[in-house]
């Protein structure tokens, strides 16, 4: 199942889609830099693509963490990028006042795995119109999800799409637990998997978090396998250098021999 979004190629490539793109927007010429590098890749293998970047990052371990750039200038970057490339975006909001400033400029709104269950900020999402990619709360069942996508769907929009980022296993760890995929997948909308954030290490006493990203191909070769409809993937030129969520990326020369490989399952798995 894919999303219904304008300007979202190859919907008919009978693979899985792809969101990617840094964990927040560092400045233009790093985004469009990203942008072009993954449309370049996806292209080539036919791979449905929609750039994800942060405007703003609202949930910080450190108060003297970095945010962004200032939400306007983040959100006419993304701009840029959908008109420049002819792609689709995404970002996260964080209240229900944002909802609307935020819709003007992406094509998707994506609301934080914390505030899942917040009924405001999902009606307020609701109503732009755009398609809504709810994030599973570490803390809840994928049955639970159900809920949280109906309140959408019965605030008139009907543009759902989840997205499970791993389920909190003691203080400093998440599990992916690939059964929510398929269970999530009987509400009737797309699942994505998120790799990069179900490899974080949260709540670490040095107020960074840490991540495990030599186990990214793992969790995306066992998301594909369990047929997945999108993978999401934050990736960076130097994830060292990034100033969020650097532990848990994706180096960007890495994409490409990465996504080969997933397509290649993805096509085996489609003649059965």
């Amino acid at each position: 199942m894919l999303l219904s979004t304008p300007k979202l190629k190859y919907n008919d490539s009978d693979l899985f889609f792809l969101m990617a793109g840094p964990c927040v927007i560092e400045g233009e010429e790093m985004a469009l830099n990203i942008a072009e590098r993954i449309v370049k890749i996806s292209d080539a293998l036919k791979i449905p693509y929609i750039f994800k970047g942060s405007y703003r990052k609202a949930n910080r371990s450190r108060i003297d963490s970095f945010t962004g750039i200032g939400d306007e200038k983040a959100l006419r970057i993304l701009r840029k990028v959908n008109e420049t490339f002819d792609i689709p975006v995404v970002t996260d909001i964080h209240s229900a006042e944002e909802a609307e400033m935020a819709a003007e400029y992406v094509d998707i709104l994506q609301i934080p795995a914390f505030l899942c269950r917040q009924t405001d900020i999902l009606m307020a999402a609701a109503h732009t119109g755009k398609i809504v990619n709810i994030k599973k709360g570490q803390f809840l069942s994928p049955e639970a999800m159900r809920f949280a996508a109906q309140k959408v769907v019965d605030a008139g929009n009907p543009h759902v799409s989840i997205t499970d980022r791993g389920t909190s296993f003691g203080y400093h760890d998440l599990i992916v637990d690939y059964r929510g995929i398929p269970e999530m997948q009987k509400f009737g909308f797309p699942v994505i998997l998120d790799v990069t954030h179900s490899l974080q290490q949260p709540n670490q006493t040095s107020g960074v978090t840490g991540g495990m990203p030599q186990l990214i191909e793992t969790i995306a070769r066992a998301g594909i396998a369990v047929g997945t409809d999108g993978l999401f993937m934050e990736t960076h030129p130097e994830p060292m250098k990034a100033k969020s969520d650097g532990a848990n990326m994706l180096q960007l020369d890495l994409l490409e021999s990465l996504l080969k490989r997933l397509v290649a399952i993805r096509e085996t798995i489609n003649k059965f």
